[in-house]
């Protein structure tokens, strides 16, 4: 009998994020817009509570869940910011290896195999290849119609009796885009009336710039024995190599994922813990008002491009629409880099042909010369006679 894998991975792929982040740096001189990576390094505070935990011999099991002390900081951080006590209960708190694993481990919490999970798309594909792993059937829910906002009507089209999650992430990632009131509502709507889970990437929650910005576990704490949300330390405190992140859940559901967790990790290293615990004392307010500033700035330069898009209005992505120059987003992305020596990623990767993604997480220098070069590519294909009349 011939040797078989696990069939499952047939249907995922590699991430065409780095596909196109290494094809950047094969490439000399490229200018590099593709990864959602903080151009900051971690606050020298943070870096040097390791040091201090490997000089005190804190190098054994931590408890699997996370140190007491990290789990009630996160938990009192949490509630500040609008999540449900019942839900942001250091009982609930379970601290992962980064946002993915705790995006992982609330999947296969609520999936059985043939369960759908409905993805609001332009989506992370990581929602889309966990659902795959654990053998759920991910349902792309297209809301590029509807200005990257959840239309009810929508939402129930994609609601059939298998469904059993929706994946909500505000502020987008690729999109930058924040859920409004209405969106939320569907969502908690659908979630009500067919008894789903809603699990929330909030990893970008800390970096909005909206002042109408709330979360879906604030607007509908009714809903709190039902959500499960996933945050990060990555991208608030430029800590992307840390993975270092959280889980939060009520705690009868926070049980079950505590058992995921464990068998997956068992626990994340005892000596980066009290570095967590000093990142969330670190104001992000200064990081976040800088990325304002390169936001208004890409804003502005796709907009005299004459490239169309939503403004973001959090994270550090801009998702402007090239359909208009008659080339798909790969090639678009491929022809950037080697005609231009700019580096994007397609909006296909992320569902939504027709568009590419710009991160401005990068220092302000970087960023400027990488818009320039866009323009001078952009106006060159305009220039040949690609653009659609």
């Amino acid at each position: 009998m011939a040797l078989k894998t696990n069939s499952q991975l047939e249907k995922l792929r590699l991430s065409g994020i780095r596909r196109f982040s290494a094809l950047a740096a094969r490439t000399p001189g490229c200018v590099s817009l593709t990864l959602g990576e903080p151009g900051e390094d971690t606050p020298a505070p943070v870096r040097v509570e390791v040091a201090r935990d490997l000089d005190r011999g804190l190098t054994h099991y931590p408890p699997n869940n996370g140190y007491p002390w990290l789990r009630e900081a996160i938990a009192r951080r949490e509630r500040a910011r609008g999540v449900p006590a019942d839900v942001a209960d250091s009982e609930g708190v379970i601290v992962t290896c980064g946002a993915t694993e705790a995006l992982a481990v609330a999947l296969t919490v609520v999936l059985e195999p043939g369960d759908e999970v409905v993805i609001p798309t332009p989506a992370f594909s990581l929602y889309e290849s966990l659902t795959t792993l654990v053998r759920g059937v991910p349902v792309a829910l297209d809301t590029a119609p509807a200005g990257f906002q959840v239309s009810r009507e929508a939402l129930e089209a994609k609601v059939t009796g298998r469904t059993k999650a929706i994946v909500l992430c505000s502020p987008n990632n690729p999109t930058g885009c924040v859920l409004d009131a209405a969106s939320l509502d569907a969502v908690a709507c659908a979630a009500a009336e067919h008894d789903l889970f809603v699990i929330c990437d909030d990893v970008y929650e800390s970096l909005v710039y909206a002042s109408s910005y709330q979360r879906f576990s604030a607007r509908h704490p009714e809903l709190s024995d039902r959500v499960l949300v996933a945050g990060s330390f990555s991208k608030p405190w430029a800590m992307t190599g840390w993975r270092l992140g959280w889980l939060l859940a009520r705690p009868e559901l926070a049980a079950q994922a505590s058992k995921v967790h464990q068998y997956l990790v068992s626990s994340v290293p005892a000596f980066v813990q009290h570095a967590a615990l000093r990142a969330l004392e670190w104001d992000v307010r200064p990081m976040r008002d800088s990325y304002r500033e390169r936001r208004d700035l890409t804003v502005a330069a796709l907009e005299r491009m004459g490239l169309p898009l939503v403004e973001p209005e959090g994270a550090f992505y801009a998702f402007p629409s090239v359909s208009a120059l008659g080339l798909g987003s790969e090639e678009f992305c491929e022809r950037a880099i080697l005609e231009a020596g700019v580096a994007l990623v397609p909006g296909v990767f992320f569902g939504a042909e027709g568009y590419v993604r710009l991160s401005f997480a990068c220092d302000r220098e970087t960023l400027e010369e990488g818009l320039a070069r866009l323009a001078g590519f952009v106006g060159a294909l305009r220039a040949e006679g690609g653009e659609r009349r």
